[in-house]
């Protein structure tokens, strides 16, 4: 019996084993592979500077990872410096070197960003055209056909592997450019337009990976919000529209990581560099398939295994060990003759400041970098007795005598046209209440800060401005009071125009300001002066053809020499407490002797 039992045991242990062992045969085998999405965003036209530097890192990613790199860009990438404002329109027949230098890296493809657009029909499409790689926009529709504009989706094969991606623009786009520069176009809501492309890609495509690449941010709150769109959804496409592995995206100039929650409970990495490509995002994904067969064949996506996303200054040790390739080097000779038409262009006299500019001046009160802009727009608008102007960056300088090109963009950093507009006095100075709850802290005893600040860097040693300074709207025309122990709305006291007759809020005005202010940028005409969105076109009396900047320099020109005399039509209050609060905060913004930080 015994017997019996061991032989019976034996058996069984044999069964298993050979049960085991046909187990394991059976058990499909699988494979890792590996990808790295290396991703830059509002890259401003620095093409000349930034983007040797990133292409020597590609290449280097390229070697290490064959066959197994995918290039994308965010948009945002025609507007913001010298070299791209020649190329849009200084010389415009040679090729675009925004195109040619992406081309060089060998970019699979980028989002349009509102910048893009600013530039004008003929300046963009010119550049699509020229860049050997899809310009994406699914929600960009052409009004006539009711198609997109642009492909609205690519797909990348990648070691056997398809990864989709679909390109989104933020569709507040009317609120900041005339309608000439977009003519003929209409901007969808980006979850919309998510909605309905997420399942036309899996299922015209059946992609094993999709990836959205968006320009706009992700602070939803911040920003335009409408019934109809907000300009921030990079996030919530990702919380609303199932289907997306993963969400890159720029227009916020942000470094940003972060996981989010998906509708069907699971969750996604979106990420975004900064801007002027000082850093770019690098995702590496390890995919997991089944090995010697065709994924799309057995009805299953591959197993995303692990994901390693950080994001990489441009100016770090790392990327300078990557130009070993040489890849700089030869980058830079190939653009010689590029880089030179920009210099010659930028060296070009323009006439001379009798003293110089400080852009920082105008935190804190009238300043003559300010009132240039504000002379300039009442001396072209037809009629204007008032001008809205605010700083466009943070800490710009115009030196004193012979100014060039290149410091016109310093003074003015946008294409921006000018508008003369029809606004009523009580709008004039709604406008000018939601100008300086942006700019203007409520104080609550001498000791507080009298500018809005948030932000804070360097273990606390240092704050920064809570909102965008190029919302920071003064006004020219008319004399005023800002109290900072006010409110928010019953900071601003219109005292009298500036030549000293009656202000009437009952009257009309013709105010001149730019256009992206004109269109409802910032949104000190439509929330802060109560104007409606659709009403804002009507209110255009008359508009420049050429941008700012253009008109800056042929003033100069003009006049050869230009002294500035500082209106002073304005001041922060209460006299006891403004001025000490305006030099502890000007120290903070502005400490001597360190490297200028901006917003």
């Amino acid at each position: 019996m015994k017997l019996i039992y061991n032989l019976l045991a034996a058996f069984g242990g044999f069964l298993a084993l050979l049960l085991s062992m046909t187990s394991c045969k059976n058990e499909p085998k699988t494979e890792t592979i590996h990808l790295r999405i290396i991703h830059t965003s509002d890259v401003h036209g620095h093409v000349l500077d930034s983007l040797p530097r990133i292409a020597a890192y590609v290449a280097a990613s390229r070697e290490a990872v064959p066959d197994g790199v995918i290039l994308t860009d965010g948009g945002d990438v025609l507007q913001g410096h010298p070299a791209a404002y020649y190329y849009n329109f200084i010389d415009t027949l040679s090729p675009h070197v925004v195109a040619a230098a992406m081309n060089r890296l060998d970019y699979d493809m980028a989002a349009l960003g509102n910048h893009d657009v600013e530039t004008g029909h003929t300046v963009y499409d010119r550049w699509i055209r020229q860049c050997e790689f899809p310009v994406l926009g699914a929600n960009i529709i052409n009004e006539q056909s009711g198609e997109p504009y642009l492909q609205p989706y690519t797909v990348i094969e990648r070691q056997g592997l398809r990864i989709a991606f679909l390109g989104l623009i933020t569709p507040a786009i009317p609120n900041w450019l005339p309608r000439n520069l977009w003519s003929g176009l209409r901007f969808e809501d980006m979850v919309v337009a998510a909605q309905k492309w997420v399942p036309i890609i899996q299922e015209r495509e059946q992609p094993d990976l999709l990836v959205g690449l968006f320009h706009a941010g992700v602070e939803e709150e911040q920003g335009i919000r409408t019934d109809d769109y907000c300009e921030n959804e990079a996030r919530l496409v990702a919380q609303q529209v199932s289907g997306f592995d993963l969400i890159l995206y720029g227009h916020d100039h942000r470094r940003h990581l972060e996981r989010v929650a998906t509708p069907d409970g699971d969750s996604i990495f979106c990420i975004g560099p900064t801007s002027t490509g000082a850093c770019v995002c690098q995702v590496d994904i390890d995919v997991q398939i089944r090995k010697n067969k065709e994924v799309r064949e057995s009805q299953e996506r591959p197993m995303v295994v692990g994901y390693h996303i950080e994001a990489k200054h441009v100016d770090s040790n790392e990327m300078d060990s990557a130009g070993d390739l040489g890849v700089r080097e030869t980058f830079d000779k190939e653009f010689e003759d590029e880089r030179q038409s920009v210099a010659d262009y930028l060296q070009q006299p323009v006439g001379v400041f009798s003293s110089p500019l400080y852009e920082r001046d105008a935190f804190f009160g009238p300043s003559a970098f300010i009132d240039l802009i504000h002379d300039l727009q009442l001396e072209l608008s037809q009629g204007a007795v008032i001008s809205f102007a605010a700083p466009l960056s943070f800490d710009a300088t115009i030196q004193a005598g012979m100014t060039h090109v290149s410091d016109m963009f310093s003074l003015y950093k946008y294409e921006n046209l000018l508008y003369t507009m029809r606004l009523s006095g009580r709008e004039v100075h709604d406008f000018l209440e939601m100008s300086y709850d942006l700019w203007c802290n409520t104080m609550q005893s001498s000791d507080d800060h009298i500018m809005l600040m948030d932000s804070v860097l360097d273990g606390g040693k240092r704050l920064g401005l809570k909102n965008m300074a190029f919302n920071f709207d003064s006004a020219a025309g008319v004399r005023y009071t800002v109290d900072a122990s006010k409110p928010n709305g019953q900071k601003v006291t219109i005292l009298s125009m500036e030549d000293g007759t009656p202000f009437d809020e009952n009257q009309d005005y013709l105010v001149a300001l730019n256009s992206y202010r004109g269109n409802g940028g910032g949104e000190l005409l439509t929330r802060g002066a109560g104007i409606p969105l659709s009403e804002l076109p009507a209110r255009v009396v008359a508009s420049t053809d050429h941008d700012l900047r253009y008109h800056l320099i042929e003033m100069i020109r003009k006049k050869k020499t230009v002294t500035i005399r500082v209106r002073n039509n304005w001041r922060f209050v209460p006299d006891d407490w403004a001025p000490a609060a305006l030099a502890r905060d000007r120290a903070i913004l502005f400490p001597k002797g360190e490297k200028r930080w901006q917003h």
